[in-house]
């Protein structure tokens, strides 16, 4: 499903986030930037050492923000590594905001034409999938209404066909 916006495009596939030859994918980090399970596991296994190698010269970072390493051997040039909330802690939508935000942001930065980002904090982390999807497809709608960017493309990559219908449903509901 493909959505425009301000001559931008949203794009929701499913698949293997890792897969992806974009310019950036998106890892649903943890604070110390350590690439345990899931998203981050994966991204560890296809894309060598030399990235968790960064992350820990980097040495981690807070809940809501993100920070940027190259991809190792993945097909992606970069990884921008997004600390996203735990259900439960507080303040979770605004942190999950915030940590998709600062992520068009790193690619911004850069000068970056496409990122790719999985359903963050969704998984270990806990966040409800319905919240996550209104919440990160609501924020890269309104930055590239509103910012100047590089990006051409925001592209949501869902590894269930639940998740990418959860996702379609509510880029409907928010363009029609």
């Amino acid at each position: 499903m493909e959505k425009r916006v301000n001559g931008k495009q949203i794009r929701l596939v499913q698949g293997d986030l890792t897969e992806l030859a974009v310019d950036a994918i998106v890892n649903a980090a943890n604070a110390q930037l350590i690439l345990g399970g899931g998203v981050a596991g994966a991204i560890r296994t296809k894309g060598g050492p030399s990235i968790q190698e960064e992350c820990n010269r980097i040495g981690g970072t807070t809940v809501g923000q993100a920070v940027l390493t190259t991809a190792g051997n993945l097909k992606a040039r970069y990884v921008i590594h997004a600390v996203g909330p735990r259900y439960g802690e507080g303040n979770e939508d605004e942190k999950l905001r915030r940590a998709t935000l600062n992520s068009l942001k790193r690619a911004t930065e850069k000068g970056l034409r496409s990122i790719a980002f999985p359903a963050v904090s969704t998984g270990i982390f806990g966040f409800p999938k319905d919240r996550c999807a209104q919440i990160m497809l609501d924020t890269a709608k309104n930055f590239l209404e509103t910012e100047k960017t590089s990006l051409e493309e925001v592209i949501f990559c869902l590894w269930s066909g639940e998740d990418l219908d959860l996702f379609a449903k509510t880029l409907d509901s928010m363009l029609p």
